[in-house]
């Protein structure tokens, strides 16, 4: 890169702490700070729900598939497409009117209507851990971006380790300031420079550097330009794993919250299916799968950063690169602030069973010492696409079972319900903690959805049973 490019990368980022700094002098009270408000356009919030589950993560993991294994890669964006309409028709028209009336902040307080303090609790600790995972994946992909483009010649440290402080000090400083307000327009921002970036700029540029279609089909196996290069465990794996999110997601739920109404909301969730598949996913793979012809001894996921490097003009290599930081930061800032309304609006707010209104100040400071831990957490790992499917593991497997019972299901069991999460939690942490040898490579995931069924199913028959017996 060269100091153009620089100049480029600076002001962009200057911008974006800019926008922190404009919605940290507005934001009134915790409503705007959590929720933006209630009255954020569809627009805004369909873009900032793709930036925020495709992000970073997805974008350089998406690199990484398509480099090993071509086109068949967009597979892990179609759940992208079919969670976003599934949660469209059946879930948000529920969540969006209960909202109107109750006026929530988080994910847990639909669960504390449905099920009471303990079972939202419950919830809570398992989304604040889980989007605190989140929020290290997306440190992880921004120091990997970095370390293989704009910080690939520093000597006097690690590149990688650089990038990540780099960071996690840019993403924190914005959104601590600004909160979801920040994090939406920002995001709106981010997503329309990582699109015309990439469609612009980085495919044209990288496909004339490979030679073209003819260059990728000399250099690829042919496997490579199939939708069929991937096994049916692993397409089901990613289907139980990231399909659920979109019902327990807490950077969803707070995007349900910010819309005007139910039609912007779902809306929203339509525009945000299409723009994951096949807009971002196609994108994403085909770079990976360029990434491979030039640079084929790589690790995967370094490839399309390295491509992007090498590939494109003096100017044009400080667009591409500020708007895959873009993609990463749209990610970074929205787990960040669901993982810190996790602990202030749901815990430290209604600790000893008492509710105690939090300042914004308050809010800030947890912001800032969840961003911490997840810049630990992010040195821990080497691979994002690890790191974020562990995240989405650990917390689909808690709590999509009980979400959907309140969803669907009338009459309502507490006990079920809490002891759901923790078992289907449970099960699949201890799988993943100690890499149990699953029968054929199926995903944790499942093993811990069905003991989270199986556990609610059979609680729920107990207090039926019982309930029926003392009436009689």
């Amino acid at each position: 890169m060269k100091i153009i490019d620089y100049v480029i990368f600076a002001v962009y980022f200057i911008g974006v702490l800019a926008v922190g700094f404009y919605f940290y002098r507005r934001n009134k009270n915790r409503e705007d700070y959590y929720v933006g408000g209630r009255d954020i356009a569809s627009s805004h919030i369909g873009l900032s729900i793709v930036a925020t589950d495709v992000g970073g993560g997805f974008s350089v993991g998406l690199g990484g598939l398509g480099f090993v294994m071509g086109l068949s890669g967009s597979w892990l964006l179609f759940t992208g497409l079919v969670g976003a309409w599934l949660a469209a028709i059946f879930t948000v028209p529920v969540l969006k009117k209960l909202d109107q009336k109750q006026g929530y902040y988080t994910y847990p307080d639909f669960l504390r209507s449905a099920y009471g303090p303990k079972v939202a609790m419950t919830a809570a600790v398992i989304s604040g851990i889980g989007y605190l995972g989140f929020t290290g994946a997306q440190i992880l992909a921004g120091a990997k971006l970095a370390a293989g483009s704009v910080l690939a010649d520093v000597q006097w440290i690690d590149p990688q380790t650089l990038a990540m402080y780099v960071m996690a000090i840019i993403v924190l400083a914005y959104t601590v300031l600004g909160g979801l307000k920040a994090v939406i327009y920002t995001d709106t921002i981010q997503w329309i420079i990582l699109l015309v970036g990439l469609t612009f700029f980085g495919l044209p540029f990288a496909f004339s550097k490979v030679g073209g279609w003819a260059g990728m089909q000399a250099a690829l196996p042919p496997a490579f330009f199939t939708l069929t290069n991937v096994s049916i465990t692993q397409i089901i794996n990613w289907f139980v794993t990231i399909i659920p999110i979109w019902f327990v997601a807490m950077t969803l739920y707070q995007r349900v919250y910010a819309t005007r109404s139910v039609k912007e909301a779902r809306k929203a969730f339509f525009i945000a299916g299409l723009l994951e598949y096949p807009v971002m996913a196609f994108l994403g793979v085909a770079l990976g799968m360029m990434a491979r012809v030039i640079l084929p001894d790589v690790e995967p996921e370094m490839g399309m950063p390295m491509l992007l490097r090498d590939s494109l003009p003096i100017g044009v290599t400080g667009i591409v690169i500020a708007a895959y930081f873009s993609a990463i930061m749209s990610t970074a800032d929205s787990c960040l602030i669901a993982s810190s309304g996790n602990w202030v609006n749901d815990i430290y707010e209604r600790w000893g069973g008492r509710k105690k209104e939090a300042s914004i100040l308050v809010s800030q400071i947890a912001t800032l010492i969840v961003g911490v831990l997840a810049l630990v957490l992010a040195s821990q790992f080497r691979s994002v696409l690890e790191l974020i499917l562990h995240a989405y593991a650990f917390m689909v497997s808690g709590l999509l079972v009980p979400t959907v019972a309140a969803y669907f299901i009338k009459k309502r069991y507490p006990r079920a319900a809490l002891f759901s999460m923790l078992g289907g939690g449970g099960v699949t942490l201890f799988l993943l903690i100690f890499n149990v040898a699953l029968p054929g490579n199926l995903d944790a995931t499942l093993f811990g959805l069905t003991a989270s069924l199986a556990l609610y199913l059979g609680i729920a028959t107990i207090e039926r049973n019982t309930s029926t017996e003392k009436r009689i």
